[in-house]
């Protein structure tokens, strides 16, 4: 798929979170410049699509078989979610980079007050890229969102838990072709992997939500977030399910009727 195609379907996934102020339901603001993926982001894009589509001809990996439709459901949903876990230290509103993947480094947004698409500034709990950052993707299946989210901040320590061994497979030929590293890739089910924690947990498309989301919370570091792209249905229960997690206004997903992302908190 041509990167310029994706970089065209990605468009309305990548305005910056502090284009709306979601606590208070504040318009956007003029002249809030979007996110921009690098060329060679594009093009690790371009070669996950070629892979899935291959594999997904063997395995069923996504009943998705569009590659737009891949692109905005899969890749633009992932990339959402990292654009409001992961800040860009470069201001809003500055000139677009000749390099942005030079030029901006993410950062976890971790601030007080559980409400991460504020923007925060180190003192109040941006943590910086040079700090070593660990997530956790549970219940992976083809890699949605833990691998977009990678080549999002590509500095991050990521483990993908997947308990079916022909979909692992199939992550471990894109993390080669793509040349990730620091990519861990667990063979398991998320409750085997006892005492293990992580600043980030995300959670999406999962059989068994309501028995699988406390085994996923588990996985939380105190201070980390856990990371929800649900529909709004399942809002509700996950907050009578964590009632010590700090939850923030859930994100309405771009080009979904009721998708949306929910971060919460965990207490320190």
């Amino acid at each position: 798929m041509h990167p310029a195609r994706i970089a065209e379907l990605l468009e309305p996934f990548l305005v910056t979170p502090a284009a709306t102020n979601p606590c208070h339901s504040e318009p956007a603001k003029a002249g809030v410049e979007p996110a921009f993926l690098s060329p060679a982001q594009l093009q690790s894009i371009s070669t996950y699509i070629n892979i899935l589509l291959r594999w997904n001809a063997r395995i069923n990996l996504t009943a998705i078989r569009d590659p737009d439709q891949i692109v905005a459901r899969h890749f633009g949903e992932s990339l959402f979610a990292a654009r409001h876990l992961f800040a860009r230290t470069t201001p809003v509103g500055t000139a677009a980079p000749a390099c942005p993947e030079l030029a901006e480094e993410p950062a976890l947004r971790l601030p007080k007050g559980g409400c991460p698409a504020e923007r925060s500034s180190a003192a109040d709990g941006l943590r910086t890229a040079t700090e070593h950052i660990s997530m956790a993707d549970v219940g992976t299946g083809a890699g949605f969102p833990g691998l977009p989210i990678k080549l999002w901040a590509p500095h991050i320590s990521l483990t993908l838990i997947e308990s079916n061994q022909k979909k692992a497979t199939f992550l471990r030929e894109v993390a080669r072709a793509l040349t990730l590293t620091d990519v861990d890739i667990q063979t398991s089910r998320a409750e085997a992997l006892t005492n293990a924690n992580f600043d980030v947990v995300t959670l999406r498309a999962v059989e068994s939500f309501e028995t699988i989301l406390p085994v996923a919370a588990s996985l939380v570091a105190p201070g980390g977030c856990l990371a929800l792209l649900i529909g709004l249905p399942q809002l509700e229960p996950a907050r009578s399910a964590l009632p010590r997690f700090a939850w923030s206004n859930p994100e309405p997903i771009p080009l979904s009727r009721n998708r949306i992302l929910a971060i919460a908190n965990r207490h320190l």
